[in-house]
């Protein structure tokens, strides 16, 4: 599978796990703090090749993402869940624990998010629907965001996430519905 789009990931081990699995070319951040040079080398990528922005499902890989997105509109982010991201053995959590089908999955279903988005979903939406907070609300953001694809949040993050990808309230419902019908199912 060959990527036209050069891949933002962030370290020498995301990259091999990458070129494992497709065919591309990626950039390294080298961790959280991007300098001024890295993302002038993003924004080249954008401009030429368009931008698919692959960070680990942590706390760091999430700086990186607002970091690129204020600084660079129109890239694409593609997500892989922390299940499916950590290490056979040891501890970690990161892209390069991913098995190659994974990644291609995360590849083909990378979506653009657009900073511009509208507003549907509101804040007491979430809450009504047990996703911000409660008992099984974490859990329920976890399904919320494979069904979306649209990654896992904490409580504050959901919400513009939901805005950022243009997740319209019937996205939303027809998602929980599928959480409501598996939770009554278990």
């Amino acid at each position: 599978m060959k990527i036209k789009e050069v891949i933002v990931v962030e370290g020498k081990d995301d990259t091999t796990a990458i070129k494992n699995a497709v065919n591309a070319d990626t950039i390294e951040t080298n961790g959280s703090a991007i300098n001024m040079s890295t993302i002038e080398m993003i924004r080249k990528a954008q401009q030429t090749r368009g931008v698919i922005v692959f960070t680990d499902p942590d706390y760091p890989g999430e700086k990186i993402r607002k970091t690129i997105v204020e600084h660079i509109p129109g890239c694409k982010h593609a997500f892989i869940p922390k299940e499916k991201a950590l290490p056979k053995s040891g501890r970690g959590l990161g892209v390069e624990h991913a098995t190659a089908d994974v990644i291609r999955d995360a590849l083909k279903g990378a979506q653009l998010m657009d900073e511009n988005a509208k507003e549907e979903i509101t804040r007491e939406d979430l809450l009504a629907a047990g996703l911000i907070a409660g008992e099984g609300a974490k859990e329920r953001r976890d399904k919320l965001g494979k069904l979306l694809n649209i990654g896992f949040t904490n409580g504050k993050q959901l919400h513009k996430r939901l805005m950022v990808f243009q997740v319209s309230i019937k996205e939303f419902a027809e998602a929980m519905a599928m959480i409501r019908q598996e939770e009554d199912d278990a």
